[in-house]
């Protein structure tokens, strides 16, 4: 007799753990909802694609997770206000590293003060590890070293992107939120390579494995070609997306986030928990979603 679709939910829910089953370190990822329904977090080690329409929320998803990370690691007492009550037998990263090519520190920082409270704004400031490679990524560019705040760019030496990216990671991303801000950056870029993108995003899957923290990449959707996306997604753990979507009987317009992909995720979620989540962003405590769909 074939299996109907209930018979499999219901003996995916029955199943119990296997004898020798190591227990999975979890993550939190800052937004209180999504970690209770996936029970704490990622799986540590996680590197997560975030592909999304512009303004849908991917930053502030980013900058709630970064500045949550910041604030619970300087006010441990404040755990349960900040992350819920699902993240107690989670383990937080010691700090955050955020990765940027042609955006500024400054801006960074100028729109989460504009976004969010003075404590996440501080806290993030504050317990950040900031890395900009704008003068590597302009170096071949008509914009001008002062537009940079670089030193000139021909004393600079004759390196590598993508390898200046791994050697700042290999050096500070342990026990790390990492944020790259952002692969679309890198791959509209003439300085790198698709099939190098590629090979170094697998690359990074595998060492973020040792490095016990999670690691952000974030792709705005519609500015690779199908087939790039896809093989974007193909490389990393996880695809979070976030998506623009409007009614047919309104001028109303609401944002969505919902998993894609998500290797050891996905398969231990209830069917009732296999949803698209609206959003909102608030000022006192960032992306929170407002609701669950459930997607049939």
């Amino acid at each position: 007799m074939a299996l109907t679709r209930e018979s499999v939910y219901l003996s995916m829910e029955a199943h119990s753990e296997p004898e020798g089953w190591a227990h999975v370190r979890k993550v939190p990822t800052g937004i209180a909802d999504l970690d209770s329904i996936v029970n704490g977090g990622f799986p540590s080690g996680s590197t997560i694609l975030l592909s999304g329409d512009v303004g849908a929320g991917m930053l502030e998803y980013v900058y709630t997770a970064a500045s949550k990370t910041a604030l619970v690691n300087e006010r441990p007492e404040d755990r349960r206000y900040y992350l819920g009550d699902h993240c107690d037998d989670s383990e937080l990263p010691t700090r955050v590293c955020y990765v940027t090519f042609s955006r500024s520190k400054e801006t960074i920082l100028q729109e989460l003060a504009t976004s969010f409270n003075a404590d996440y704004f501080r806290a993030f400031r504050d317990r950040t590890v900031f890395k900009d490679f704008s003068s590597l990524y302009f170096r071949h560019s008509v914009v001008p070293p002062s537009w940079t705040h670089q030193e000139d760019v021909f004393d600079l030496p004759s390196t590598n992107l993508l390898e200046e990216l791994v050697t700042f990671l290999d050096e500070n991303a342990n026990d790390s939120m990492v944020v790259i801000d952002s692969l679309t950056d890198l791959a509209i870029s003439d300085l790198v390579e698709a099939k190098d993108l590629v090979t170094t995003v697998k690359g990074l899957q595998r060492a973020a494995k040792r490095w016990n923290g999670l690691v952000y990449l974030l792709l705005t959707r519609g500015i690779l070609e199908r087939r790039q996306e896809q093989l974007m997604m193909d490389s990393t753990d996880g695809c979070l997306v976030f998506e623009w979507r409007s009614s047919p009987r309104s001028s109303n317009r609401q944002r969505y986030m919902y998993l894609e992909k998500f290797t050891g995720v996905l398969p231990h979620l209830p069917r009732d928990k296999i949803a698209r989540f609206p959003t909102m962003v608030s000022a006192n405590h960032g992306l929170v979603v407002v609701y669950m769909e459930r997607i049939s």
